[in-house]
């Protein structure tokens, strides 16, 4: 028997192991622009965008002082926040540049204009637009076919000081 979830369930929140809280704590909020909801302690805290209880927690009950895991192991690649907008993207870029963070890597991929790079702990972080629906290429038979682009990353820019 095949189980389809329902079209209208999202990803919610992500928990993320960090090594120090603090430190969490002033990389998502200054660099990233999350406002600190709650402390939970010395070991959690959850922070979110405009008022939401969390879209992010942190914590440190399993390691804190730890590393990032070595190449080769499994674990979480990236968390992906969603813009609404490619201004909004564009500032978010402007942000986190200015705030000396260096990027991994940038892609188009036909559906949305993505950005990568690491949170302090190593965790990847990818900050996106989507394109609507009708922009998304597809094939002659209406299938998707997704890209990996260049990203006009100047172009993009230029969005945030308009």
């Amino acid at each position: 028997m095949t189980y389809e979830t329902d079209p209208g369930t999202r990803i919610g929140h992500v928990h993320l192991k960090v090594a120090d809280l603090d430190r969490a704590i002033d990389f998502y909020c200054r660099v990233m622009g999350f406002e600190l909801q709650q402390k939970f302690g010395a070991g959690a805290a959850f922070l979110s965008a405009g008022g939401y209880h969390h879209h992010i927690g942190l914590n440190t009950w399993e390691s804190r002082g730890g590393t990032p895991p070595p190449p080769g192991h499994t674990g979480l690649y990236h968390t992906a926040f969603l813009y609404p907008t490619r201004k909004a993207l564009a500032e978010a870029l402007k942000h986190v540049i200015a705030s000396g963070v260096r990027l991994d890597g940038a892609a188009d991929h036909g559906v949305s204009e993505a950005l990568y790079f690491r949170d302090p702990d190593g965790n990847g972080i990818e900050i996106y637009r989507d394109r609507a629906p009708e922009e998304w290429p597809r094939d002659k038979d209406g299938a998707l076919k997704m890209v990996n682009a260049p990203l006009d990353i100047p172009g993009l820019l230029a969005l945030a000081e308009a």
